[in-house]
């Protein structure tokens, strides 16, 4: 009798899916796996040790490079366990500032996954499409925080300053683009930041329905999706699954509902669940949420629009005074000194804070000694559970559904390795 035997590939760290950080061992019989052994750590950054050597506030960046395209949700979980041992009351005005811009950044996640997933499993046009979107959104962080990824816009009591009244528009005429181009590019750019948010909050729903029409239906997606890596409802809590991964398999579980932080309890959406936890349920989720969140955008405008205000706290010892004060009254100019060189100190004791991040729960964890730097920090990063369940989703299935399982768990080396 011959001897069979299953042989072992390497499937990565090349693979588009995981582009280099991700090192997958499958164990094959023929083309079905047998087993699959995901090696992390190849991104590995040590933010969490890093954290303890820097203050409160120079760590805020850091949080901006964990899952690097959910940047803003990252920043919030972090600032709100501070503000949890702190006691700090943010004010109302900078809550639905943060509301919203955690809204746009899921929907910015779900916009790169759907792109990237689609393109993993072959899809081509989709990609184009999302990143028509996203290129509005970003412009949205730029002109908030000066940059189009790494914002490092929320801080310890608010947010670093007010909405602009004016929206950055496009220049004269290019090598590129005509004057009646230009023109027809600076349409929606003409009043304030929520203006343009708001027109593209109007843009939206049809997008979305360009991305269903694309693939809803379409037999090669259902193909590839269907009953490919299912997950029972009972299965997904045991293996610590949150976010769409979880609420795809049935559980509607979401911290916005379940645990309301900011001004979530005010505002009007619903929560999409799956049926039958496999791929394709995963993915109507995530479409159900950009259309959610698109209507809690639409509800943070309105407010925002109404309601001027503080938008960072007034207690000086953990928040800088205004430039214009710094720079005429020698009290504010201390105060800003102290706190940009030696930062704030933070009572002892220990505090969780998560937020309901677009790929789960994240949640940051902080010990502090009393001193102006963490003693210890640790984070929940949402696809970590998501990724040490990927053995159990792949096992049966043939080498291709690997990559619509990869896609479907949304993963992002940044907090996976952190």
């Amino acid at each position: 009798m011959a001897e069979i035997r299953n042989f072992t590939m390497n499937f990565g760290p090349q693979h588009p899916s995981a582009h280099g950080v991700l090192r997958l061992v499958l164990e094959l019989d023929g083309e079905v796996i047998e087993r699959a052994d995901p090696h992390i750590g190849l991104l590995h950054r040590g933010t969490e040790k890093l954290a303890e050597g820097k203050t409160y506030l120079q760590n805020l960046p850091y949080m901006d490079r964990l899952d690097y395209v959910s940047m803003m949700s990252n920043e919030h979980g972090y600032v709100m366990a501070i503000e949890k041992l702190l006691d700090l009351e943010v004010p109302l005005r900078a809550q639905y500032i943060r509301v919203m811009f955690d809204e746009i950044t899921r929907v910015l996640n779900h916009l790169m996954w759907l792109g990237a997933h689609a393109l993993d499993i072959g899809a081509m046009t989709v990609f184009l499409y999302a990143f028509r979107e996203r290129e509005d959104l970003l412009d949205c962080y730029e002109a908030v925080s000066g940059a189009r990824m790494h914002a490092a816009y929320y801080r310890p009591g608010g947010v670093y300053r007010d909405l602009p009244d004016v929206m950055p528009q496009f220049e004269g005429a290019s090598k590129w683009h005509n004057e009646a181009e230009v023109k027809n590019l600076n349409e929606n750019r003409t009043g304030s930041l929520l203006d343009f948010i708001e027109d593209f909050t109007n843009r939206f729903p049809t997008y979305v329905d360009e991305y269903e029409t694309l693939l809803t239906n379409n037999r090669i997606w259902k193909q590839r999706t269907v009953d490919i890596g299912i997950v029972t409802a009972e299965r997904a809590l045991q293996l610590g699954f949150t976010g769409p991964m979880l609420r795809g398999s049935g559980v509607e579980w979401d911290l916005r509902k379940k645990q309301p932080y900011e001004v979530y309890d005010k505002l009007d959406f619903d929560v999409p669940v799956g049926v039958n936890g496999d791929c394709y349920d995963r993915y109507l989720v995530r479409i159900e949420e950009m259309r959610q969140s698109n209507r809690i955008i639409k509800q943070c405008v309105e407010w925002l629009n109404n309601n001027p205000g503080p938008v960072i706290s007034s207690d000086h010892k953990v928040a800088p005074p205004a430039r214009n004060e710094m720079k005429g009254d020698m009290e504010s100019l201390i105060h800003h000194f102290k706190l940009f060189s030696e930062g704030f100190a933070v009572p002892e004791g220990e505090a969780y804070a998560a937020v309901e991040h677009p790929k789960g729960e994240f949640g940051v964890y902080i010990v502090s000694d009393g001193a102006n730097k963490p003693y210890r920090m640790k984070i929940r990063a949402p696809g970590f559970p998501h990724l040490a369940a990927l053995d159990e989703m792949s096992r049966g299935h043939m080498i291709a559904d690997v990559v619509a399982i990869l896609g479907t768990q949304d993963i992002v080396f940044g907090e996976v390795d952190r």
